[in-house]
């Protein structure tokens, strides 16, 4: 199963197949304002390096999530419906009970050091945020990047979180020794519907400011420009300042992804939009009647858009700090149809 790799291990615990909370996970809470009203379950992974089902359809293959659910509470997470392999629901516990994977670090490093590991790239990032707030607590990451670093192996980040620059010392010393690069996800500017739909995130200026710290300090850093709301933030106005903003920081590119709506993720979002958006109810309905994706002809004209208001303001233009590790540039041909399903 998809979660055998969460379930318990050792004594008194002779049965593999017992949920996870049934087979002793060490539950936490903490009395500080910033963890008010969450529950931190405590487990002991078996497997920290996943492979991802159907890889040929994303950019990556391999994975590290050292935690499951997010504190970044974003209305639309695509990730949502996975709290429910858990026995827990996808709209409040996603945001508030967090798994969390105390043992990620170690078995990152011997998983890396086994013979049968062929060295391949690892994304962190894809389906959690690995620096959510609980990271500022646990520090899982900084174990799971030495062990990287040290194996001398390929990675990328992908943050909506600050506290990346924490561990920008270990991120230089593994760029001197493997392929390594980030992204910050930044969808839009506006300050109004940021704290409605990410209220658990940094605001996005913050996350700029860190693609342009990375970059600053040759971590090349690009900026996923996802998810781009119909209606809500794909107007030409709104784009424009999104990309300007993005150029500013110094980005090395924009990948633009519009919103999708899996199932989880799909009833918690339809919910805030018919209790905050009323009107744009039937719109969505009518747009996301078939699937979980919007019309591939709306996903093209927006990317096309941003794409035009990314070369018209310069985004990707190296500076010379970044000249030694900027990756080369796609093919936009190549890159576009991926893009579009990303996550």
């Amino acid at each position: 199963m998809r979660w055998d790799n969460l379930r318990l291990a050792g004594p008194g615990r002779d049965d593999p197949a017992a949920p996870l909370f049934a087979r002793g996970a060490v539950t936490r809470t903490f009395d500080t304002p910033e963890f008010r009203g969450m529950t931190f379950f405590e487990i002991r992974a078996r497997s920290i390096i996943n492979r991802v089902p159907g890889a040929s359809r994303v950019p990556f293959e391999y994975t590290i999530n050292p935690y499951r659910g997010c504190t970044h509470k974003c209305i639309y997470c695509f990730a949502r419906k996975t709290h429910e392999y858990l026995d827990l629901d996808a709209g409040g516990d996603f945001d508030s009970k967090i798994v969390v994977k105390v043992n990620a670090a170690e078995l990152a490093r011997k998983e890396l050091a086994s013979p049968r590991w062929g060295g391949h790239h690892v994304a962190m990032g894809t389906n959690v945020d690995c620096y959510q707030r609980a990271e500022g607590r646990y520090k899982l990451m900084r174990g799971i990047l030495s062990a990287l670093r040290d194996a001398r192996n390929p990675f990328s980040i992908l943050t909506k979180g600050t506290l990346i620059l924490r561990d920008l010392d270990l991120l230089t010393e593994a760029a001197d020794v493997a392929d390594v690069s980030t992204n910050v996800s930044v969808g839009f500017v506006d300050p109004e519907l940021w704290r409605a739909v990410e209220p658990g995130t940094p605001n996005p200026r913050r996350r700029l400011e860190v693609c342009a710290t990375l970059n600053d300090n040759g971590i090349a850093c690009g900026v996923l420009m996802a998810p781009i709301l119909p209606y809500l933030t794909d107007s030409p106005a709104q784009l424009k300042a999104t990309v300007k903003e993005i150029a500013a920081s110094g980005a090395t590119h924009i990948a633009p992804i519009v919103l999708h709506l899996r199932p989880g993720a799909r009833e918690w979002w339809l919910q805030w939009l018919s209790r905050e958006h009323p009107r744009l109810v039937p719109r969505y309905l009518e747009l996301y009647g078939r699937g979980a994706y919007a019309p591939r002809s709306y996903q093209e004209r927006v990317t096309r858009q941003i794409k035009e208001l990314a070369e018209r303001h310069g985004v990707g233009r190296a500076t010379p700090a970044m000249a030694r590790r900027l990756p080369p540039p796609p093919t936009p041909a190549a890159e576009e149809p991926r893009q579009l399903r990303l996550l």
